[in-house]
């Protein structure tokens, strides 16, 4: 088992978090993981991208054109990057400020309102664990316990008391996933 998986959006969305806690989970179950962003020198507003990679086999390279699953959370990302999700593969995306859906017939889609559930949650800073638990769902690439140590791990030690509010939100994302377009 291979996937790669780009995860995209605006800096301060959570984007590169998500993809470290995607990656340190990997490593907790013993998969060969690689973990590479990519940002603009605005950091906060501007676009961020990172690419993780888990495998059962070793990576041989980090860098990667097409992708097996895209996680859009912008437009700019939408229009840069649906193209690059490779056929049968997978496009989840937040439609939160999306103006043009995404309209390819090769792949599967699936709409998660990641957004809106953290605001009606009160908790705007888990909007990236929403969207990793409707990801997880989708595609449990992950054993659910080793997403907490992979929180455990990433968080530095004074938020590790936000870890249950996480899980939570990883949770709803898992309820609240829908597909928009699905191959037969």
């Amino acid at each position: 088992m291979t996937e790669e998986i780009l995860i995209a959006g605006f800096g301060g969305q959570g984007v590169l978090s998500m993809g470290k806690i995607l990656a340190y989970s990997g490593v907790m179950g013993n998969k060969e993981v690689s973990w590479m962003p990519s940002y603009g020198p605005e950091m906060r507003g501007g676009t961020a991208n990172v690419t993780v990679i888990i495998s059962d086999e070793r990576i041989s390279s980090p860098i990667l054109s097409s992708y097996d699953t895209a996680i859009i959370l912008n437009q700019q990302s939408m229009d840069k990057f649906e193209a690059s999700v490779k056929p049968g593969g997978i496009l989840i995306y937040d439609p939160n400020g999306i103006t043009r859906h995404p309209s390819r017939k090769d792949i599967n889609i699936y709409s998660i309102d990641a957004a809106d559930e953290a605001a009606k949650m009160g908790m705007t800073k888990v909007f990236n664990m929403i969207i990793l638990g409707g990801f997880l769902k989708i595609k449990p690439v992950v054993q659910p316990e080793f997403i907490h140590k992979g929180l455990e791990k990433s968080l530095p030690a004074r938020h590790h008391n936000m870890i249950p509010e996480n899980e939570t939100a990883i949770e709803k994302g898992k309820d609240i996933i829908k597909p928009v377009f699905l191959l037969n």
